[in-house]
């Protein structure tokens, strides 16, 4: 089967096995009381979603590992449908899904419930993680280490890529996590995102890589089936932070994470709408740069609704993508 319409069809899997297990998965977190606690301090329109069940990222991580492991286990029989190097960003979903769920556990049923895991303590556990993916990309894995547009050659980036790439797993962990607050966002601009890099990796003859990020397409669509506006489930931090890792980790693989940035365009402003936010309150001593950070909360108190917020900031994520992809062919 040719590389595209595999690719698509594994798409197509991964929606159905998310849509045919997320009807029971949220009547079992509704059973539970798996709720999500809303911020106090956040709009005040958001208060009707307090008790909406979350941790809905396992309805994405395990139907891409389930794949991913079987075609693996298929090569064993002769069939080259994926390569071991995919299993590199599986262990990285898998694991900063496990972080994300404990700190999704932590706000909801732990000691700190409404609150979750402590940030500096979430903080060293994934700069640990990141520094560990880091090595294992460089040392491990024969990928390129970074192309700048217009080149075709891959650039050396030396001792300097351990750092870089841990604060780019980092950086974008934590920034899908902060778009994570509106129905819909965060799944339909990672799945945008990760559409984008899949095309680079197929283009670039990353034919396994691709297809990987096409199943965790598939899975986020099926995600979204539950997820938009009203959403029936939250990915919370078990998907929010998995997904931003294992984009990073995607875009390192293909040496065009320069692009990123651009391909994510909405992650990156929600951090940096954050920093600004919190630089500026303390530069000033109080006054705000923005009504509300991170940046969708923003246009929010601007009488922007939801579904507006949603529909036009994705409008955005898919045009920069777009953007990403072009310059990556350059």
């Amino acid at each position: 089967m040719g590389e595209t319409p595999l690719a698509l069809a594994l798409t197509t899997l991964s929606f159905m096995l998310a849509v045919i297990w997320g009807g029971p998965l949220v009547r079992v977190m509704r059973f539970f009381r798996i709720g999500k606690l809303i911020r106090v301090e956040g709009p005040d329109r958001h208060s009707i979603k307090m008790g909406t069940p979350t941790m809905g990222g396992v309805m994405v991580i395990l139907p891409v590992a389930l794949l991913t492991v079987l075609l693996n286990a298929a090569n064993f029989l002769g069939f080259s449908l994926l390569e071991e190097s995919v299993l590199l960003p599986l262990l990285v979903m898998l694991s900063f899904g496990l972080l994300g769920a404990i700190d999704d556990w932590e706000g909801i049923r732990g000691s700190r419930k409404g609150l979750g895991m402590r940030a500096g303590t979430k903080f060293v556990l994934q700069s640990i993680l990141a520094v560990v993916i880091a090595l294992t990309l460089q040392n491990l894995l024969d990928v390129p280490e970074m192309y700048w547009p217009g080149f075709e050659e891959p650039i050396s980036l030396g001792v300097w890529y351990i750092p870089l790439a841990a604060i780019l797993i980092v950086g974008f962990s934590n920034a899908v996590n902060l778009t994570d607050g509106l129905d819909g966002l965060a799944g339909l601009i990672s799945a945008t995102a990760f559409v984008a890099y899949g095309g680079i990796a197929l283009l670039q003859g990353q034919i396994f890589l691709g297809r990987f990020c096409f199943t965790i397409v598939g899975a986020l669509f099926g995600f979204l089936w539950f997820n938009v506006h009203p959403a029936e489930l939250f990915m919370g931090d078990t998907g929010s932070l998995s997904l931003g890792a294992t984009l990073a980790v995607v875009a390192l693989m293909t040496g065009q994470w320069l692009l990123l940035p651009i391909i994510a365009i909405i992650p990156a402003s929600e951090a940096l709408s954050v920093i600004l936010q919190v630089s500026f309150f303390k530069y000033t001593k109080g006054r705000r740069l923005f009504k509300m950070s991170p940046l969708h909360h923003h246009f929010e108190l601007m009488g922007w609704s939801e579904t507006q917020v949603v529909q036009r900031f994705w409008l955005v994520g898919l045009l920069a993508a777009m953007l990403g992809i072009a310059m990556a062919l350059v």
